[in-house]
């Protein structure tokens, strides 16, 4: 008897970072990303249809073992940017709401350290202290981080660290 296998359900352990190595973990060659999620480098990315609050959005993620977007360097900020549409802004996950008013503490939502070095700011950006949390969209067609309210719908991206077998 012969049966067809039409989809594969995967179990993880909750995520402690969403994943920033390039090379694949030892022994394993074969990686592959969950449906509807694209690949770049060691990573897999799922852009949202639906629009959010950030919580949520990070809510949601987290649901598909990710995180929001946690942006490593200008090649990923690049690949990600030729995904998106420029007329929607998408939550990341980098915010400061975790501090009292006024103050600017950037954090990742992986606790990957926040690297000034490598940062996408819009110019005048960040520029609301009563903004807490962080948003990518096209100004004049140039992608970059906005500070943005937490309690605004946004689409999101999620990211995780591919599957390798």
């Amino acid at each position: 008897m012969t049966s067809e296998v039409t989809y594969a359900e995967v179990k993880f352990n909750k995520p402690k970072s969403s994943g920033t190595k390039s090379e694949p973990p030892a022994g394993k060659d074969w990686s592959c990303c969950p449906k509807s999620w694209g690949p770049f480098s060691s990573n897999c990315y799922f852009i949202s249809n639906g629009a959010n609050f950030w919580n949520d959005s990070e809510k949601e993620c987290l649901r598909m073992n990710a995180h929001l977007l946690v942006i490593n360097t200008k090649a990923e900020q690049d690949f990600i940017t030729q995904k998106l549409e420029t007329h929607y802004a998408y939550y990341m996950g980098l915010s400061d709401k975790t501090l009292p008013m006024g103050e600017r503490h950037w954090q990742w939502v992986d606790q990957t350290p926040y690297n000034e070095s490598v940062t996408f700011w819009h110019g005048g950006e960040p520029n609301n202290p009563n903004e807490h949390c962080v948003m990518l969209n096209a100004v004049s067609n140039k992608w970059g981080w906005n500070d943005s309210a937490c309690n605004e719908r946004h689409k999101f991206i999620c990211k995780m660290m591919k599957i390798y077998l």
